[in-house]
Formats: C-alpha cells, sequence, structure tokens
C-alpha cells in the first residue's frame, strides 16, 4: 500500500516592536483559533518555529494562547524549531552573531517548552553554504528550503519527497526540501483537494508530504479568516488527515531517525523563486518576466527551472542604497561589540530583524516604521559607545569613505557622493530624520500604468501570490522616479527658475553636475571642480558640527556667464508626516514660502522643532515624499518625507550659509 509521511509545518513571526494592534490582530484573527483548533486533535503532529520576539510578547500579554502552546508541547502535538532569535536573514549578519540568536532561542524553548531543538526555520529561506558550520555549532541537524532550491539545481522533481544531506568539510546538515504545490494548496484548496495533494506524494517506499509556510496564511491573509475557521477549513483538514489511513503526521526529526536520505545536495545560494524575481533590479525582473512567457510557462517550470532563475536575497543591498547603507552600519556596530553592554547587544540583535532590509509582497523596507525601528536601536548602540567625535569610514562600501560624526546630542554621517548628509539621528530621541528613500519603480507598478493588464478580482480564497489588487485612479500620477538619492544638503543649479510643480514632479532641467557626482575631502572642505551647462564651475562646502546644529559655509564660482537659478535641498523623514507643522501650516499637498530666512518645523512624533536657517531670503517649497508600495492586501501610498527646496537666482557665484537646528519644545 502506497503511504506518507505528512511534515506539517508552520512558521510565526511579525516585525520587532511592529505595531500592538496589528499583533493583536494576528493573534485574534489566525494563532489563537489555530492553535485551540489543533488542541483538538492533540495526536495531530505539526512542527512550528516562532521567532523569539514574538514568542515572548505572546508569553506576557497573551497568556492563554502561551498555555495552549505548552500544553501542545508536552503532549508532543509540536516539535520547536530553532531559528535566528529576531528573526534574521542568517547569511546577512556576522557569523558570532548569528549563533548567538540561535543559542538565544535554543534556552528559550528549552526553558518554556522543555525541547531542545534539532531543526531550524531558514529565515526567508535564504540558502547559504557558509551558515552550515554555525547551524551545528548551535547543535542544528537539519532545516528546511524551498524545492526551488533543488529543482533549480537540476533535482528532479521526482525525488523531492525526503531529505537530503549537505556538508561543509566535516560539518554536515539534512536539508527538507518544502513543496511549492503545497504551499499553494494549503489552505486554499478544499480539503479533500489538500489530501489528494498531499497523496501525490505517497509510495511503497518510505515518503514525505513536506509542508512549511506562514501561519499567518491560516487566518490572516486576505479571506483567509472566514474559510479556515469560519467554514471550518483547518478542522475539516485535519480530521481528513487523521482518519486517511494513507497518511501519517510526523515531525521531522522523527522521520530523520527513522528514514534514510535519498542523497547528497550541493546548492546554490538562493531563496524561493518569488524572492528571486523581487530581488532584481527592476529592468532585470521584467526582462525575467518576458523570457518566461517566451519560453513558455511550462518549459519553465520543467526544463527550464534550472536555467532561468532570479537573483539573491543579499541583491536588496544592491537595489535599495538605503538597505545596503543601514545593513553595513548594522557590520560597522557588530565590529564594536566587545565594547557593548548586554542591553546594546540585544539592540544589535534587534537590528538585525530581516523584515527592514528587503521587498516583496509585504511592505519590508517600504515600511517607515519598521525602518524607524532599526534606526532606534542603531542610535542607541550608537549613544552607548559614546564614542564622540570625527571619523572617515566607509561605511556603505562605494569606494568612498563617510565622514561619521558625532556630537553630544546627533548622530551624522556625510557622504562624498554629493557631499550630502546621509543620517541626522537625535541620541535623544533615538529617532533619524535622514530615514528617507527613493522612489523608484518596482516591477509591480505595470499593473498600475497598465491597469488593463489586471484580471478582475476573483471571490475565491487564493494564496498572497496570486492576490488581485485594487489600483486607486490617482496612483498613476503619484509614480515619480527619482535620479538622486533623498538626502540633504543637496545642491542644484537650472537655466530655468524652479517651482513647486516643477521640484514636486521633477521636471525641472538640471545644468549642474554635483548631486550624484563625489567631492574631495581635505580634512575641512569638500570640494568639486566640475560643469554648469559647458562652463567649469567649482563648489566648496564646509561643515560646522555643534551640540544639536549643523552648520554649512558653501561658495560657488562659475564661468557660467547667464543667469541661473540655485536651489538647495533638504529631504526629511518624520513618523508622523501628516502631523507635522511647516512655519505653523500643515503640509497637505505641498507649501510655498516667499522671501524666507527660515523654516521651522515642528515634530510631534519627537517634540522636537527643526530649524533651517540662512543668512539670505530665499523661496521655499515643501512636498511630501511618497512611494507606491505593495502589501499583503491592495498597494498603498506611503508618505516617506517630505523634501524642501530653498532657491534663489544667482550669475557666476554665490556664497551661502545654512544653519540646521534641532530644538526642545
Amino acid at each position: 500500500m502506497k503511504k506518507v509521511s505528512l511534515l506539517f509545518g508552520i512558521h510565526m513571526h511579525q516585525p520587532v516592536d511592529n505595531f500592538d494592534e496589528t499583533v493583536a490582530k494576528a493573534v485574534t484573527e489566525c494563532y489563537e483559533p489555530f492553535f485551540k483548533t489543533v488542541m483538538q486533535t492533540p495526536n495531530f503532529k505539526f512542527s512550528l518555529h516562532c521567532s523569539g520576539w514574538l514568542l515572548e510578547k505572546i508569553r506576557l500579554e497573551y497568556p492563554k494562547l502561551f498555555e495552549i502552546m505548552q500544553y501542545l508541547s508536552k503532549k508532543g502535538a509540536i516539535e520547536w524549531l530553532s531559528g535566528g532569535y529576531y528573526e534574521p536573514v542568517l547569511c546577512s549578519i556576522p557569523s558570532k552573531d548569528r549563533v548567538a540568536q540561535i543559542q538565544k532561542l535554543n534556552l528559550y524553548i528549552q526553558k518554556y517548552m522543555q525541547q531542545k531543538p534539532k531543526g531550524l526555520w531558514l529565515t526567508e529561506r535564504v540558502w547559504d553554504n557558509t551558515i552550515i558550520r554555525d547551524l551545528k555549532r548551535c547543535n542544528i541537524e537539519y532545516v528546511m528550503v524551498d524545492d526551488y532550491h533543488f529543482l533549480s539545481n537540476g533535482y528532479p522533481k521526482e525525488k523531492m519527497n525526503g531529505y537530503y544531506i549537505t556538508n561543509d568539510g566535516n560539518s554536515e546538515i539534512k536539508l527538507f526540501p518544502i513543496s511549492k504545490k503545497l504551499r499553494y494548496a494549503l489552505p486554499f484548496s478544499k480539503p479533500q483537494e489538500s489530501i489528494d495533494s498531499i497523496l501525490q506524494y505517497a509510495s511503497t517506499e518510505p515518503s514525505a508530504a513536506i509542508f512549511f509556510d506562514d501561519a499567518e496564511k491560516f487566518g490572516l491573509w486576505p479571506k483567509t479568516n472566514e474559510w479556515v475557521y469560519g467554514q471550518k477549513w483547518l478542522e475539516n483538514f485535519i480530521e481528513n488527515v487523521l482518519k486517511n489511513s494513507a497518511i501519517k503526521t510526523m515531525h521531522y526529526n522523527e522521520y530523520i531517525n527513522k528514514n534514510r536520505a535519498l542523497g547528497l545536495a550541493y546548492l546554490n545560494d538562493c531563496s524561493y523563486s518569488e524572492m528571486g524575481k523581487w530581488s532584481l533590479k527592476t529592468e532585470l525582473a521584467e526582462e525575467m518576466e518576458d523570457l518566461i512567457k517566451k519560453v513558455g510557462e511550462e518549459f519553465y517550470e520543467n526544463e527550464g527551472i534550472a536555467l532561468i532563475k532570479g537573483g539573491i536575497w543579499n541583491n536588496f543591498f544592491i537595489k535599495y542604497s538605503e538597505s545596503n547603507y543601514l545593513h553595513k552600519r548594522m557590520l560597522y556596530l557588530s565590529s564594536k561589540q566587545k565594547g557593548l553592554s548586554q542591553e546594546a547587544l540585544d539592540s544589535l540583535y534587534r537590528l538585525q530583524t530581516n523584515d527592514t532590509y528587503w521587498h516583496g509582497v509585504f511592505g519590508g523596507f517600504y515600511l517607515p516604521n519598521l525602518r524607524d525601528n532599526a534606526y532606534k536601536y542603531l542610535l542607541k548602540i550608537e549613544k552607548s559607545l559614546q564614542k564622540k567625535g570625527e571619523e572617515l569610514i566607509d561605511i556603505n562600501k562605494d569606494g568612498f569613505k563617510e565622514l561619521k560624526v558625532l556630537t553630544d546630542n546627533l548622530s551624522i554621517v556625510i557622504s562624498k557622493i554629493g557631499a550630502q548628509m546621509v543620517e541626522f539621528g537625535s541620541l535623544e530621541k533615538f529617532f533619524n530624520w535622514q530615514n528617507t528613500i527613493m522612489r523608484r519603480k518596482e516591477l509591480y507598478h505595470n499593473k498600475i500604468l497598465h491597469p488593463k493588464m489586471q484580471n478582475v478580482a476573483s471571490a475565491k480564497v487564493v494564496t498572497i501570490h496570486n492576490l488581485q489588487r485594487d489600483v486607486k485612479s490617482d496612483f498613476k500620477e503619484m509614480l515619480i522616479y527619482d535620479w538622486y538619492a533623498k538626502n540633504s544638503f543637496i545642491e542644484h543649479i537650472s537655466d530655468r527658475e524652479f517651482t513647486l510643480e516643477n521640484f514636486k514632479n521633477l521636471t525641472y532641467k538640471e545644468i549642474g553636475d554635483f548631486v550624484n557626482e563625489p567631492f574631495e575631502y581635505d580634512g575641512k572642505n569638500f570640494t568639486r571642480e566640475g560643469k554648469i551647462g559647458n562652463s567649469n564651475a567649482i563648489l566648496k562646502k564646509k561643515y560646522h558640527f555643534k551640540k544639536s546644529k549643523i552648520v554649512l559655509k558653501s561658495k560657488l564660482e562659475s564661468e557660467y556667464s547667464k543667469v541661473a537659478f540655485f536651489a538647495q535641498e533638504f529631504n526629511f523623514h518624520f513618523a508622523h508626516s501628516n502631523k507635522i507643522t511647516i512655519n505653523g501650516k500643515f503640509l497637505n499637498d505641498g507649501l510655498l514660502f516667499t522671501e524666507c530666512k527660515s523654516v521651522k518645523i515642528y515634530d510631534d512624533f519627537t517634540q522636537k522643532e527643526l530649524i533651517i536657517s540662512s543668512d539670505e531670503k530665499w523661496q521655499v517649497f515643501a512636498v511630501p515624499i511618497i512611494t507606491i508600495s505593495e502589501s499583503e492586501k491592495d498597494y498603498e501610498a506611503i508618505t516617506q518625507g517630505v523634501s524642501f527646496l530653498f532657491t534663489r537666482e544667482f550669475e557666476k557665484s554665490l556664497k551661502i550659509r545654512f544653519e540646521l537646528e534641532v530644538k526642545d519644545v
């Protein structure tokens, strides 16, 4: 008789310091009903990974749910899997940190669930051979990857029903390929259809149907709560599994102890197939989609999957320069951890949470609150180090050294590219006002630009990857793409007058070359010998840093013979962009100030006032920085910050002085 072992696993995670109401919704609509349902049949065996931060929050704030999880663990229903405590992508953090994070979660599980984890949930299934030795140091024996990892390396589809062995030297790890077919079937197919999908893996030889995916798809993803619990999908599914004599629920560790490996496996660095596409630059992702259409979906899903591949997860650091900057700041602080207190070390591990650094079907990198949380911990670490003064270091690994400055109250970084400010953090409020991002084209923007490509949304419950999202009529007009990073102290030069409209839409003509080019730094001055049109020009910038103030003195000299227009740009991020006031006015769609020497921005979140002032009078524009991002439900317009432009005309030369000061309110 053909039989199959069902290795059923779920992964629970919320970003570190996610909103309380978001976690509460996940508990109410997903976690609690899931565990209450399986508690009715504790002989249903399944595996569970929960990120440490979320597990601790459940223990402290949802004790009844935590008790159910403990009960099921004691009954032998749950097999606990480890991972990085704060859910980092393991290959993206230093070896010392990944070992510490895994061991931290190991100890937590041992303390509260009385199990020593032997398996590990690989965050976002990002596989990299360099982690093998560290896994073994943490007594981890097996991990789950996608079947895509194997298929893209040429392994046959028919051999995805067990585990393989891989090694790095004498360090050996077992790898389970998660079935994409089951990920897309459970819980989106009817219970019996789901059973049929499992039975496709049945054999007269030992065989496993391997499922491990987000717990949130059982109640939190769109339309799934009513389907999974209201219509009792989960209850019926478990009942059908348990009464089917051809299916036996089993833990991963139990399966290893009873069955031999299918053979050796050596895998390329990769994640699941969707991640490979997301991590590519948009132009390459579009080419990949076009190529798949040319060869045909059927060919791609068979022979082509080993030939047509996306990028690796680390490509997000190439795709998003701001993500790369934050990641490399984290690595810099990790290198200083000998001087960190236990509290600061915990801040470092929280800073390593994966969600901030990438973007796919979830908001991730585009969600300002996640980046705010990351910078909060970064700035806490900086303050604990108490290393005031200036330092030259290539933080973002672009080949140019940044000027890193710590005053009593501020953490500041000046890039040689444009001699611009790329970090402006408060060591009092642990908030980075320079936490802005560029507006970039994303692959899903094509569905906004060309809505006719979309099908009518179906009422059917579908996986989030196939979800049809609403496109609002004004989203198309809001898709503006930046050609430079949204830093501060940016110098623009145009042969035409800047206006609120052409600044907002980036339709002004730039004739200077000071925005995206490097400056030389001699220890005092940033200098660039550049061009205005075809004429030579020199721009010198000198910064002074005080306790809560930055002073910039600039001198521009040129051979340009016509009247031109100069503009100094500042870009700031605020936690509540809709609540800030600028010279007493709300931002709305934009503001214009004439004959203006200073702009006062009141930030209700930090309760600080940012003051930009100059000795001269300027025309000043303020406009919101809005990105259109894909989320698990819809497309969202997210205000990332506010752009300020101080502009006036000049001839040949210009001397300017700007102060940027942070004041208590």
